[in-house]
């Protein structure tokens, strides 16, 4: 599955101010902030920034690193290539070759504590390029082994290319995001890693996959699991990592290990992105000329452009763009602007007129006026009438039978819009044929643009043969009538 720019719903950002005090909080850019602190005129570093190896116990020590933890040094050189490379401190070469250079503190660092919250997700995202392109370098040790004799890598022995490397990971984020955004849960629900390298791996027509192409998701899989384990300290996602006991190759001589439930997916590895994440990889994406919309981008525009931006939106994404908009109009100038946003007899005029109810639900009784004033329009005078009734307003009119199947086609057109053929459609269409022994004769004579469509779909969900016919029947006599 790869992500394209009209498969991408609005994504629900948290506040800069939350974004940024997650990120101050994240292990790896909390332990460059100390070091770049912790540095000074006797810091010596090398040719390429990086601190001097008999400076790393000290380092690791400034981190609180236990003196004999395998892994401290590699910590305080990982937290050490960030404050350089987020310019937390600055590094002055040395003008003798082969001498050590020295450093600074940076201008930068003074941003954490003291500049917006912009500034530290600058920073914060200094810091993601930085562990991005560590995350895509290979093993160390297999670096070493392919080393020409002028101290370049030959990238064709390795086996390796940057560049496949570089979009191999951009797509697995992409999805990731994807899967997020378009999470009803809000991406609370973490994805299994095995479905997550199955969609970079698995073509989407091919039913079961071939031993090749299992073994190439189990490879995929492997290398995901190495680099979320870098990406987590940055506070990119939430990973639980692959079992060790699946990976660990059986000792004939030692004890088997512990019997493997494949039922228990979580053992394969289990990822989510976490807001910050969620951010982060969206910034990547624009900065690719990816359109990744935000809830709230059309706070700032006209009811139109609302109205048809929010037609491709999930529910909960919609509900929180539309919340945004109103809160900056006042309820009766905002309701009145809707109402003439939702006008119109394109294919779109029904499911926009669905958002306009999903709108005005939100509105108090100061919008009652706007309401009124379109009783008597043919396209907007039965959500008036909803409105209104809901709202336990005095004096409304009763709506003509021509009325009430205008809207119930009109619905029915913006519900299959946003659900398509859903079980709950399916509900809501069998309940209207039950209800109304007539419905069909009729439903064909509405003078909607959608009539026939809505019949013809109506004939398909309902799984009463008869009623079925009689539907098509229906939609045949909507078709010839509009001269279709």
């Amino acid at each position: 599955m790869s992500v394209s720019p009209a498969t991408l719903p609005p994504v629900l950002l948290h506040s800069e101010a939350e974004l940024a005090r997650a990120a101050l909080a994240t292990p790896l850019l909390s332990r460059a902030v100390r070091l770049a602190r912790w540095a000074g005129p006797d810091t010596r570093v090398g040719a390429g920034g990086e601190l001097v190896d008999a400076q790393l116990p000290a380092a690791a020590a400034e981190l609180g690193l236990a003196t004999d933890d395998p892994d401290a040094a590699a910590y305080a050189s990982e937290a050490w290539r960030v404050a350089v490379d987020t310019g937390l401190v600055d590094v002055t070469d040395a003008e003798e070759e082969g001498a050590e250079g020295t450093v600074t503190q940076g201008e930068d660092l003074a941003l954490l504590s003291a500049g917006s919250p912009q500034d530290v997700l600058g920073i914060w995202l200094g810091a993601l390029d930085t562990v991005y392109a560590d995350a895509t370098v290979p093993d160390m040790e297999n670096l070493l082994d392919v080393l020409e004799a002028n101290g370049e890598v030959d990238f064709e022995e390795l086996g390796w290319d940057p560049q496949a490397e570089a979009d191999f990971l951009d797509g697995v984020l992409g999805n990731l995001y994807l899967l997020t955004v378009g999470d009803a849960a809000g991406g609370e629900s973490p994805v299994p890693l095995p479905a997550l390298a199955a969609s970079m791996i698995v073509p989407d027509d091919m039913g079961e996959p071939t031993d090749d192409i299992l073994e190439q998701v189990s490879d995929a899989m492997m290398k995901l699991d190495d680099q979320f384990r870098i990406f987590e300290p940055l506070g990119l996602v939430e990973y639980q990592p692959v079992d060790e006991a699946l990976m660990a190759d059986i000792d004939e001589e030692g004890p088997e290990p512990a019997p493997v439930d494949d039922e228990d997916v979580s053992r394969y590895g289990m990822v989510r992105l976490t807001p910050l994440g969620l951010y982060g990889v969206r910034a990547r994406m624009l900065e690719a000329g990816v359109d990744a919309p935000a809830v709230g981008d059309l706070a700032d525009k006209g009811a139109d452009v609302l109205l048809d931006g929010t037609s491709g939106f999930p529910q909960h994404a919609a509900q929180a763009e539309i919340e945004r908009w109103l809160a900056r109009h006042e309820p009766l100038g905002a309701a009145r602007e809707l109402l003439v946003a939702a006008r119109g007899g394109d294919e779109g005029a029904p499911l926009r007129r669905l958002r306009c109810q999903q709108a005005l639900s939100l509105v108090g009784n100061e919008a009652e006026p706007a309401l009124r004033e379109v009783l008597d329009d043919p396209e907007l005078g039965g959500l008036a009438r909803v409105w209104l009734a809901e709202h336990d307003a005095a004096d409304v009119p009763a709506p003509s039978q021509d009325l009430i199947f205008w809207l119930t086609i009109d619905t029915l057109a913006a519900q299959l819009a946003v659900e398509g053929n859903s079980d709950e459609l399916q509900g809501l269409v069998e309940g209207l044929a039950q209800q109304h022994s007539g419905f069909f004769a009729t439903a064909w004579r509405v003078e909607h643009p959608a009539t026939a469509d809505v019949l013809e779909a109506m004939g398909r969900l309902h799984p009463d043969k008869k009623v079925a016919k009689e539907a098509r029947k229906a939609a045949f006599k909507a078709r010839s009538q509009q001269g279709l």
